[in-house]
């Protein structure tokens, strides 16, 4: 079924909807979960929460892009849930070092004081990624988004583990320098 379809369905507040959503993105869903917080139940309750998540969301938003929407919406579900989870007792897993791994390029207080300044560093940080080479973006996005772990990186791209543990670290360090400069 075509996205758009999808899309109407939910604004139709057709249930059929979330079917049609678990069909065509279940296990891609699935997957930005798991990865996430390595534990499939927990995946597939923040994969159900997500259908939730996006009946609520449709109307009034209209996505383009309706994986990328669901993507979105899965990742910060599981991510809020990793936090949960790991509260009491840090460490161990991909989401951890990867966290870790880009928390010396964007530091907070845990909460967010000011919107417009979240924003603007959201933007920035965009920006930074767009600007890379293809494939530096597809490396970075893939272990920072995906939250992949670097040996599955270096085999879908082809390269040493060492090679991408070098490129995310490059990488890192010039975004850190552009936050810097701009005063982030």
């Amino acid at each position: 079924m075509e996205d758009q379809t999808i899309v109407e369905l939910y604004w139709q507040r057709d249930e059929s909807a979330i079917a049609a959503t678990a069909s065509k993105y279940g296990k891609y869903l699935h997957s930005i979960s798991y990865r996430i917080l390595s534990n499939t139940e927990d995946a597939e309750e923040c994969v159900n929460d997500t259908y939730n998540a996006a009946w609520e969301a449709m109307p009034p938003h209209r996505p383009s892009l309706l994986s990328t929407f669901l993507g979105k919406i899965t990742r910060r579900i599981s991510i809020d849930r990793w936090r949960k989870l790991s509260a009491d007792k840090r460490g161990g897993g991909e989401t951890a070092v990867a966290f870790e791994e880009l928390e010396e390029c964007v530091s907070g207080s845990g909460s967010v004081e000011d919107e417009v300044e979240r924003r603007e560093l959201t933007r920035r940080i965009n920006e930074f990624i767009k600007a890379l080479p293809r494939t530096e973006r597809q490396v970075f996005m893939c272990r920072y988004w995906y939250v992949d772990p670097v040996s599955d990186i270096a085999k879908q791209f082809g390269f040493s583990e060492s090679k991408v543990k070098s490129m995310l670290y490059r990488t890192r360090c010039r975004l850190r320098e552009k936050l810097e400069k701009e005063g982030y």
